[in-house]
């Protein structure tokens, strides 16, 4: 059959969206290409986002966040050495070089067709590239948009990438600042400033929201809240920036005017504000597409734009913009777009937050669970009841998994300490499996690791709901219930 077009498909950016588009599709026998504006292969992920922001993370904790662990007295203070930022990111250059490497080689070996330049569109099916050598036009069957997205920047100063900052530029700074005022208080800002404060930098957090991370299970939110505040984290929420000026102290230093007429004074001003769509450059109006004031696009189920042939993936359509998510959603445009059948992607997809500590959640919280009056058990698990946890040296680590009381299904699990984003797939398994307490009593899972966690919480929900039977004969699911045959005694830790 003559193709009408060049490629099959032009994918528009090289992050995780765009990259499993192309290779499904090549898998699908298409002919693909990429275009990539940066010389850095992989978007925003490998270039100023995930992966260096996480290399940068594990130096940190890896040094700083767990000195107990290197033989000294706990009780005795020591005095530690202030790393330079090189020596902080000696590691994260080669990270991105390596995962660069993978990248390529991945399209290499699939047949896609790497081109670097700034895309932009001309006509229904073309895309004009902009690169070194000039400009070329190519031509495709369909279109897929993963440009992903760029951070909101300040409005009453441009940033210099020196006192005042945005996440694009955190790891281009030359030397530790000794003081930090991060604007911003959703994922990234917290992660920042966690890695900061453990560092020994005075992190002022600065939001015009009540509370930090919303979004998540408030007994983990707040445990959160109580361990930044422990590394000296100071939070300045519901109050709203009103100027940012620079001033000579005689080192240039960022004054922040707050709404509220406080003033604040910082070496460095990190701006994570959150992201906008990276759709600017594109030329949406000359195919008929629009996006909403944050630069996004709007998709239908199988991430189709407004126009039949265009598709989007990614952070640039909103919600939940995880590298993870986008991924899927790449793969699953590429099968839509070329009629082959795919289950739509799961709807409890695990959230990581890489802060010091990490957290991770999966499932419903408390709160969700409280407003739709669905009946539930909580079961809870500490570090520092978990041979694991003392081992790591992390004594404040907390876990908890939510029960529907009637039948003992999964409806979340929440988790904050040291390894909680790998901890979390235990819970997503069988949540997504339909199981619940009968899995957790039943299973025997490695010792000494964090997994015990699971056994424990699921111990903690059995002794409440056995409680709640016998005082008032209420009909919930029993241990001997969830496990048959079984003689399951009470755990005094789990009460």
């Amino acid at each position: 059959m003559l193709r009408r077009n060049e490629y099959d498909l032009i994918c528009i950016g090289s992050g995780p969206g765009g990259q499993r588009a192309a290779i499904q599709a090549a898998k699908l026998g298409k002919k693909v290409v990429v275009i990539e504006k940066q010389q850095c292969i992989g978007g925003v992920c490998i270039e100023t986002g995930t992966i260096p922001s996480k290399t940068f993370r594990e130096a940190v904790r890896r040094l700083y966040t767990q000195p107990q662990l290197d033989g000294a007295d706990p009780d005795v203070y020591a005095p530690r050495m202030r790393p330079t930022m090189p020596q902080l990111l000696s590691q994260v250059g080669r990270v991105m070089q390596r995962e660069m490497q993978i990248i390529r080689d991945a399209l290499r070996r699939n047949d896609v067709e790497l081109v670097h330049g700034l895309a932009s569109l001309v006509k229904p099916h073309t895309v004009r590239v902009d690169t070194v050598h000039g400009h070329r036009l190519l031509t495709a069957d369909h279109i897929l948009l993963a440009v992903g997205t760029r951070p909101s920047r300040p409005q009453s100063v441009e940033p210099d990438g020196q006192t005042v900052i945005t996440s694009d530029e955190v790891l281009t700074l030359q030397q530790l600042p000794r003081t930090m005022a991060v604007v911003g208080a959703g994922v990234i800002g917290i992660e920042y400033a966690s890695m900061f404060a453990a560092l020994g930098v005075h992190v002022t957090v600065i939001d015009q929201r009540p509370r930090p991370l919303e979004f998540l299970d408030q007994e983990i939110g707040d445990e959160l809240i109580h361990q930044l505040r422990k590394s000296d984290v100071m939070f300045r929420c519901g109050d709203a920036v009103e100027h940012i000026d620079i001033v000579q102290n005689p080192q240039p230093q960022g004054l922040i005017q707050l709404a509220s007429g406080k003033y604040l004074v910082a070496d460095v001003i990190l701006f994570s504000a959150g992201r906008v769509g990276a759709t600017d450059s594109l030329q949406l109006d000359v195919v008929g597409l629009t996006a909403d004031t944050r630069g996004r696009l709007q998709v239908d189920s199988s991430y189709r734009t407004a126009v039949e042939h265009i598709w989007a993936v990614g952070d640039v359509i909103g919600f939940p913009a995880l590298a993870a998510t986008s991924s899927e959603q790449g793969r699953l445009a590429a099968c839509a777009m070329f009629g082959v059948q795919a289950e739509a992607m799961a709807s409890h997809f695990p959230v990581g937050i890489y802060a010091i500590p990490e957290v991770s959640m999966v499932g419903a919280t408390e709160e969700e669970l409280t407003r739709q009056k669905i009946p539930y058990e909580t079961g809870l698990a500490r570090y520092k009841e978990i041979s694991r946890g003392l081992i790591l040296g992390d004594d404040s680590g907390m876990f908890k998994m939510l029960f529907h009381r009637e039948d003992g299904r999964l409806l979340g699990c929440h988790c904050i300490g040291s390894g909680a984003t790998e901890l979390i797939h235990i819970g997503q398994a069988v949540l997504a499996l339909g199981g619940g307490l009968a899995y957790f009593l039943q299973t025997v899972f490695n010792y000494p690791t964090l997994a015990e966690c699971y056994k424990v919480a699921a111990y903690n929900a059995a002794n409440k709901l056995a409680l709640i039977r016998q005082a008032t004969g209420a009909v919930v699911p029993s241990i001997a219930d969830q496990a048959p045959g079984a003689v399951v005694p009470l755990m005094a830790e789990g009460l």
